[in-house]
């Protein structure tokens, strides 16, 4: 966009610092207005689903946007980087348990930046495209001082699989697929492997009742399912997986870690439990109940205290 004449943005009135990332979605969410007889789920969750014109299956539609300095240095590898936008928003469609399919790539870059280092961001994004099939179909390219990458992702979901954050009943066990905190510090930020395998087994055998993928911290994203769900949760301290080193606060609210939360009926909870030699981990760390009871954090002595549920925002 550019801006001429008596074009202007304003930085009077209430800051974006004011409302939050999270208070600035909430506002936006309101102001726009969805077809229900095409779009299942718009602004809230991990994916928008959208209706599929004759058939099982529905879209799922996510974007993910990664700038320098926030998100990324160039010390990190432009590779790197390159798999890290596209693996965020495979995360995404993970989430909501569907496969992804074919995505769209805009890149802000400096003219400045060689040729090999963007193709170095497009031959790190294309290694995990072809790991899980997806398809890099087009995109722009615009000239910036910083490199910012935009991902978007197109997904499908079969209408009786989808999973989206809003499910979550009283009695209904929390999991997670893997350890948790010091993301940044090990590198697994960049390197992480979407679960979109572990999604799909779940969604074909268990039917999780919510999920989402924890981005900006387990109790920041456990938080996100809470509002939505309308519920509590009380979590275990010691059964909460840590990655070497990490503090149980660390795995609170680090962030970055990129793999799944999500909930089951407690019969479906008992009937995992009960399986052997899986591929995958999937470790229960706590219970929904009444949201009258909050978020809470039980240690091993059986105290309890109620969980902060801060996490990460852009404003």
């Amino acid at each position: 966009m550019t801006l001429k004449g008596n074009d202007h943005m304003s930085v009077h009135k209430i800051p974006l610092s004011k409302v939050g990332e999270f208070g600035l979605i909430d506002q936006i969410s309101r102001l726009i207005k969805i077809n229900k007889s095409q779009v299942i789920k718009g602004i809230g969750d991990d994916a928008a689903v959208v209706k599929i014109p004759r058939g099982d299956k529905y879209f799922l539609i996510t974007t993910d946007m990664l700038a320098e300095g926030v998100h990324f240095t160039k010390a990190m590898g432009a590779k790197r980087i390159g798999r890290k936008a596209l693996a965020c928003s495979i995360s995404d469609i993970a989430a909501m348990g569907g496969m992804p399919k074919a995505a769209v790539v805009s890149l802000a870059v400096s003219p400045r930046l060689s040729v090999d280092c963007v193709k170095d961001l497009y031959q790190g994004m294309q290694t995990l495209a072809g790991q899980f099939q997806v398809s890099i179909v087009g995109g722009d390219t615009i000239a910036y001082k910083e490199v910012i990458i935009n991902v978007a992702l197109l997904g499908e979901v079969e209408k009786k699989n989808f999973v989206l954050r809003s499910g979550a009943r009283k009695g209904d066990r929390v999991f997670v697929t893997g350890f948790l905190g010091r993301s940044l510090q090990t590198g697994k930020h960049l390197s992480f492997i979407p679960r979109i395998e572990e999604a799909r087994f779940l969604v074909k055998n268990f039917k999780p009742t919510a999920m989402i993928d924890i981005s900006d911290g387990l109790a920041g994203d456990l938080a996100h399912i809470m509002d939505s769900s309308r519920t509590g949760a009380h979590l275990y301290a010691e059964l909460i997986p840590r990655a070497p080193g990490a503090s149980v606060q660390d795995a609170l609210y680090d962030g970055e870690d990129f793999e799944l939360l999500f909930t089951l009926s407690e019969s479906n909870a008992y009937r995992l439990a009960r399986l052997k030699n899986l591929p995958f981990r999937f470790i229960c760390i706590g219970e929904i109940v009444d949201k009258k009871n909050g978020i809470k954090l039980i240690d091993r002595w059986g105290k309890t205290s109620l969980l902060k549920t801060k996490s990460f925002t852009h404003f």
